[in-house]
Formats: structure tokens, sequence, C-alpha cells
């Protein structure tokens, strides 16, 4: 199969996986003729039809209490959030229901439900276009959260997602939609859940990332190579359950740590990752464990220079890197 889309991977599982199991439906505001704002979901109506692609109004705590109730009668629900900046109507239900239902039930009832909502900035959307909300549901027990980075992740993850007995927030960083490619076999793979992955080894100094800044390091790791820093990249892609293995062999090998995120810095999903690396590798600990993230405003710019002075980007990265690795 030929390099494809981010785009591309999201829209072709959602097809397979609904050919494949009848218990799938897709529903969100304007998911079925349209095929979604980002075309998500574009041609799926036209095989399943309305009884398996349903446009809703819009109301995002309809389309997530819908969801749960259609999970909780045998169905496998993907609800699409239009932009994750709109999802918190939804949070009530996605929170203190989907998130607590195995518990409150003792293990009686499951909620196998995923939510797609696409978020981050970069692409002028400003204040209410552009937020990472990752934040404030992986502090949840009850809810899975995941963050791919590259096509063959987004199909594997996505499988993953809508196969699970429980509910998975399944964040897609706009940006990436059209401009990421990558390989994605054409067989039946998953991706599991918890599980990061190493995608730049390096023996100096651990970096940390998920989404859009995954690829981000990335490319800030090959820029300080040139200056003989070798740095190693953790994609997380899932953050809750966080793969705590892989980041502290890495962190326990490198000696530094560099968490990099988009959203404000303070509270962030970085903030947790650097409290478990300070609590449980302190002593392979060369540096102070350090943070790379958005400001302290309340939303992403849509002026241009402004947006790209919020935005991280992988030369602050490659000094973030630079100042460790000279720590």
């Amino acid at each position: 199969m030929p390099p494809r889309t981010f785009i591309d991977a999201i829209r072709e599982t959602l097809a397979d996986e609904m050919r494949r199991d009848p218990t799938v439906i897709v529903l969100g505001e304007d998911v079925g003729k349209k095929g979604g704002v980002f075309r998500a979901t574009d041609g799926l109506w036209a095989e399943f039809g309305d009884d398996r692609v349903i446009d809703t109004p819009l109301t995002e705590s309809m389309i997530v209490g819908t969801s749960i109730g259609a999970a909780l009668n045998g169905l496998r629900p993907v609800c699409e959030i239009q932009f994750a900046d709109f999802i918190f109507p939804a949070f009530n239900q996605i929170v203190s229901e989907a998130a607590r239902m195995r518990y409150r039930s003792n293990n009686g009832y499951g909620v196998p439900m995923t939510i797609r909502a696409p978020y981050g900035g970069g692409v002028h959307g400003a204040l209410y276009h552009s937020q990472s909300v990752e934040a404030f549901f992986t502090h949840v027990p009850g809810l899975k959260v995941v963050v791919p980075s590259t096509p063959h992740d987004a199909r594997g993850l996505l499988r993953s997602s809508i196969r699970d007995p429980d509910p998975v927030l399944f964040f897609e960083h706009k940006k990436m939609y059209r401009s990421v490619r990558g390989d994605v076999p054409d067989t039946d793979y998953t991706v599991p859940l918890g599980k990061a992955a190493i995608t730049h080894p390096g023996t100096q100094v651990t970096v940390v990332a998920y989404g859009l800044m995954a690829h981000y390091a990335l490319e800030a790791a090959d820029r300080v190579a040139e200056d003989g820093i070798s740095a190693e990249v953790v994609d997380l892609r899932t953050l809750r359950p966080l793969d705590t293995e892989t980041l502290l062999d890495s962190v326990r090998k490198t000696g530094k740590c560099l968490i990099v995120y988009e959203d404000n810095r303070f509270g962030g999903y970085g903030a947790e990752v650097a409290a478990i690396v300070a609590e449980e590798a302190f002593d392979y600990l060369d540096g102070p464990v350090t943070r790379i993230a958005g400001p302290e405003v309340p939303g992403v710019p849509y002026n241009h220079v402004l947006e790209e002075w919020f935005m991280v980007n992988p030369e602050k990265i490659a000094e973030g890197i630079r100042t460790l690795a000279a720590y």
C-alpha cells in the first residue's frame, strides 16, 4: 500500500471496523453526507447508511450521552467531537458517567465507546479551534487517552480503541491530518494501548513527546546530532495508561529528561510525567527534569506572528536539548 496521510488512516480504519463489526456505529456533527468538517468520515454514509452513520445536532452532551446509552446496549459507538475545544459541554457525561460506569456497577457494565476529537494549534484556528485538552481527561481513572503521531499508529491504535471494552478518548492533531504521511500495512494489525515507542535512539537526553510534538522532537534530535548530542525520543502514543516502563528505562539510560507538549505549561500533562520521573528515577538523573510547553496565556492567538510565538517548534526543542545536555 502506498504511503497514507494521517486522515486517510483514520477514515480507512473506521470503514474497516464497520465492515468487520456490525455493532460499530459513527455519530457526530456533519459526519454523514458531508463526511465531517475534516472529511474523516467521507464515504461512510454512502456505504453504511443512516442507521450506522448518524448526523447529530450541535449538542456535544447529547452526542456523548447517546453513545454511552448505545454502548450499554450492545453497540460500539465512535462519536466525533468536531473540535476538541467543544468537548466541554460533554465533560460531565465523559467523566461522571462513561469513566465511572464499570466501577459503579461493580464490573457489571462496560462502556465500549471511542470519542474522536481533533486538537491542537498551528492552523490559524485561534482560541476556539486550537486547544489541547488532554490533561483534563488523563486525570480521570476509567478513561483511556490516546494520541497517535503517525498514520501507522493512528490505524493500529484506533482499531485497539474501538475494540476496547471501556471508553477511549482518541485525540488527533489537526495539523497532521494531511501534512503527515507514512506506510500503513494492509493487514488487520493493532497497536496496543499503553505502549510507548522509541522513535529515535539516543544516549544523552530523553525527549518525551506525543502527537505533533513527537514529529518536532524527531526533527530537533536530528538538529542536535549535528552538534554531537545524542537524544532519544520517546513517543508516548497513549497518555493513559502511561507506559512508565519504557519512559523510565530511557531516563535511567540517559540521565536527563526533557518533556515536550503543546498545552499550557502549568498543570499540563508533562507535569505528571515529570513527577513520575522525579519519583522513580531520581538516583539516575544528571540534570533537572525539564519541560517545554505553551506559554501561560488563555489561548492560541490568531495573528500569525503571535501564533508562532505560542507554538512549540523544533528549534525550541533543540535549544532545550542543548541546554539540558550541557547541564
